[in-house]
């Protein structure tokens, strides 16, 4: 084991799936796979018992469906996990709902393995959002079916620069973009974003889309 080895539990109810992913991530120097489950009760007591840095959670399975899990599993305090959904649909209720309570992003099934790979990396780096335009797209496109947004008090924590880095981030922009876009330094834009964060609540840059949709800063189809 490395020092920068990521420790991945794979959650899918098809065994060949979780065999594929298993025999992938394995092969990779930095990345362990240290447990497997099939439904989402047993990744729940997985998550507890390996502490993983990573789980891959699929959305629809038996006993427990993968939102409750990740409901469960991101709600324990005493573990440090992040959580990357997997589903055959690129437009999935469950996904959205998952990314509200917490996902960092969710990747497509049949998404080239080496974007599976990626996709841990990313994730276990810190970077919240995997395909944040397609997030951004799910999002979008549930939020429209929603009823009129409503301004929460949390939208007025917020400065005026922070409304628009909190806009930029709804796009799926970088920090480094977010820095070229506002002609600031990329620490300067960071420390926007992280204090974005802090004043919404939110836990990274999946769950700051979701809010920016449901408070109405930005809306399906905006492209500013």
């Amino acid at each position: 084991m490395t020092a920068v080895d990521t420790r991945v539990l794979i959650v899918d109810d098809q065994t060949m799936v979780r065999q594929s992913f298993h025999a992938v991530l394995a092969a990779q120097p930095d990345i362990t796979v240290v447990g497997e489950a099939g439904n989402g009760a047993d990744a729940v007591r997985a998550a507890t018992r390996h502490r993983p840095d990573v789980v891959l959670m699929d959305v629809r399975m038996p006993v427990m469906d993968g939102l409750e899990a990740t409901k469960q599993i991101l709600g324990n305090p005493d573990l440090s996990v992040r959580v990357l959904m997997l589903t055959t649909f690129d437009v999935d209720e469950y996904v959205y709902g998952a990314l509200r309570v917490g996902a960092s992003g969710f990747l497509l099934k049949d998404a080239p393995l080496e974007d599976l790979v990626n996709a841990v990396r990313v994730i276990a780096a810190g970077n919240a959002l995997f395909a944040p335009a397609v997030t951004r797209r799910l999002v979008a496109e549930f939020a429209a079916r929603r009823p009129d947004p409503v301004r929460s008090d949390r939208a007025d924590r917020l400065t005026a620069q922070e409304l628009k880095v909190l806009r930029l981030v709804a796009r799926g922009l970088s920090n480094t973009e977010i820095a070229a876009a506002l002609v600031i330094v990329e620490q300067t834009a960071k420390t926007h974003v992280s204090r974005v964060f802090a004043k919404l609540g939110v836990r990274d840059r999946a769950q700051a889309i979701v809010a920016a949709y449901e408070m109405g800063i930005v809306v399906p189809g905006d492209g500013n």
